[in-house]
């Protein structure tokens, strides 16, 4: 196989560009193969074991499995994490988030509420070093990934296992609380790639319809009790839910209430603050 075989087996799930992305991860993860290596021809140089092993990779992407699945690894804020089904793929976008933390020379407690690969606790913890970082989540299987990801990567984070929809009676212990949950509505499945749909898990998904901010109320609601005075609550958010956000943060008693852009340019964070 050439290189050009193998992207060009991937367009019928992606674009050109995309399906040469993902050929040129999954050569760089499997065989360690630089850009000039591809270019010169290695690929048609693997022996016969090497090729089976990316045949197999390239056929579970052929029928739609991401490819970080695939590798079992994404990357994020310039580290590598590992993910496996039964947790979210950290998306480039939801890494924004993290640069609303303040910088401060001084301790500061910081909460991540449904962490998943545990990607936001880990880098949150790795980048600001004085800080004391905790992280929930509801399912098992996603805290023990993160925790293995917080062991690997050398990070110290509190995991414990919590839904976010039953909060703990806390009163001002947080200096900082960052979420990332479910917020795609059911009706917006139809316009959804089959990738995501068939192998992300939905718990980490999808809301109703009929309610797409109740993890959001539920978070800001702890957030009044739990944050200290002056402490600051992060979202990242539905931009078709950005006005309504809004109007749940004011109406929960959060104050300097600020909708942020994404490098997209689509409302994609809030940044609240408590009085």
């Amino acid at each position: 196989m050439t290189y050009q075989q193998i992207w060009q087996r991937l367009t019928p799930l992606y674009e050109a560009g995309e399906a040469r992305a993902i050929t040129r991860l999954v050569l760089e993860r499997l065989f360690n193969m630089s850009m000039t290596d591809i270019v010169i021809g290695k690929v048609s140089e693997l022996s016969s074991e090497e090729e089976n092993e990316l045949k197999k990779n390239i056929q579970r992407i052929e029928k739609g499995e991401p490819v970080q699945y695939v590798l079992g690894s994404a990357d994020f804020y310039g580290r590598t994490f590992h993910v496996e089904p039964g947790v979210l793929i950290p998306r480039p976008e939801t890494a924004e988030l993290l640069d609303y933390i303040p910088k401060v020379n001084q301790k500061q407690t910081i909460l991540d509420i449904g962490t998943g690969s545990g990607c936001i606790a880990i880098t949150a913890s790795l980048e600001h070093t004085q800080a004391e970082v905790s992280a929930w989540d509801i399912s098992p299987k996603a805290l023990q990934i993160a925790k293995d990801n917080a062991q690997r990567l050398n990070a110290t984070v509190d995991f414990h296992l919590q839904d976010a929809l039953n909060a703990p009676d806390h009163q001002s212990c947080w200096d900082v609380i960052l979420s990332n949950p479910p917020y795609i509505m059911d009706k917006e499945r139809q316009n959804m790639e089959k990738n995501v749909l068939d192998y992300e898990p939905e718990l980490a998904l999808f809301v109703p319809d009929q309610d797409p901010l109740k993890f959001y109320t539920a978070i800001a609601r702890y957030s009044v009790r739990a944050l200290k005075p002056k402490g600051i609550l992060l979202f990242e958010i539905n931009p078709l839910c950005a006005d309504a956000m809004l109007r749940m943060l004011q109406q929960e008693g959060l104050q300097q209430n600020e909708l942020i852009q994404d490098q997209f340019g689509k409302y994609r964070f809030t940044k609240s603050i408590k009085e």
